[in-house]
């Protein structure tokens, strides 16, 4: 199918004709890779999982990274309020011993997982701490506004 006949030419749309293409014609296999690739790494992102436990002063937020060192992983905050995990588990390389993998089954690629944060969240005081394969990430609370005492204003005698 032939968009421009439609009248749409942009290329949004042409993206998504070849996402959408499942026709099973190899002949334009080089412009379907790229995009079959991002949704491979947007669906490995999407499977990461995260526990977030909330304490009486603090966020913790615990994903399992087993394998992974702690300059493998990135801990951030965006946009004030948004925290983001991200990092990428590399398959090991093969030594020159000649041993071939018969299964692989552990999950390698690219993790990530953001998370809008409270507005109690105290973005200058967060932690973060790799230990056994699992990150643990620690943003305290901000304390409690005080309650507002009434203004008192004297009344003068004119």
């Amino acid at each position: 199918m032939d968009l421009r006949l439609m009248g749409i030419d942009a290329p949004l749309f042409q993206t998504l004709h070849h996402m959408m293409d499942v026709t099973g014609d190899d002949s334009d296999k080089s412009l379907n890779a790229p995009t079959r690739c991002y949704v491979r790494d947007a669906k490995a992102m999407a499977s990461t999982p995260a526990d977030v436990k909330e304490t009486a002063d603090s966020y913790v937020f615990i994903i399992d990274m087993p394998g992974l060192k702690s300059g493998d992983i990135k801990v951030q905050v965006e946009d004030d309020n948004v925290l983001l995990i991200a990092g990428e588990r590399k398959r090991e390389e093969e030594k020159e011993g000649g041993a071939k993998y018969v299964r692989m089954e552990r999950r390698v690629g690219k993790f990530m997982r953001k998370f809008v944060l409270p507005e109690n969240a105290n973005v200058e005081a967060i932690s973060a701490a790799c230990q056994d394969g699992v990150l643990t990430v620690t943003i305290e609370k901000l304390p409690p506004p005080q309650p507002k005492k009434p203004k008192t204003i004297e009344v003068k005698i004119a």
